[in-house]
């Protein structure tokens, strides 16, 4: 027993001291160059505080927190922090978790995608292709016809009613 115990705190140990490189918070947009790009002063000051923490350093809002998730209004979702048209309206679905969520973005051009191991397990983070927001994760429990299910943050998004794009 006291082995054991000596073993789980060993690898404990090591997870905490790895924890800072392979487990840690990354950011999309201090990666990669994106169309629109802004510093991270110039980002506060065009976002609110909740928008800063989920678009920029990849927190997640409280479930059903956010009246988007309830939206059944027809138009297009847009990326809060550049405006780009990221989802439509023909692709959200009641999925009861408690996010907006979609089975399809516009287009596969429209986000990007990163695997994530801040829960150790990989989830495949979705970003905003034009400023590498952070919109939140995509599941493989969706339904058809592609069976994904992007859980996204609310606040994230800006609802853009009536507007008319399909998703390819």
């Amino acid at each position: 027993m006291l082995r054991r115990n000596v073993l789980l705190t060993g690898a404990a140990a090591a997870v905490a001291a790895i924890g800072g490189g392979l487990f840690s918070r990354s950011r999309a947009a201090s990666e990669t160059p994106f169309p629109v790009s802004f510093t991270p002063d110039e980002w506060r000051q065009r976002l609110t505080p909740e928008q800063y923490s989920v678009l920029r350093e990849e927190a997640t809002e409280r479930p059903f927190s956010s009246p988007l998730n309830d939206n059944k209004q027809s138009g297009l979702y847009a990326c809060a922090g550049c405006d780009t048209p990221v989802y439509s309206s023909e692709t959200k679905f009641d999925s009861g978790t408690g996010w907006p969520s979609f089975w399809a973005p516009l287009s596969q051009e429209a986000v990007q995608t990163r695997t994530d191991y801040k829960l150790i397990l990989p989830r495949t983070e979705v970003h905003c292709a034009t400023c590498g927001g952070h919109f939140g994760h995509i599941f493989d429990d969706g339904p058809a016809p592609t069976g994904k299910r992007h859980c996204l943050n609310g606040v994230a998004l800006a609802f853009k009613p009536g507007a008319t794009e399909t998703a390819s």
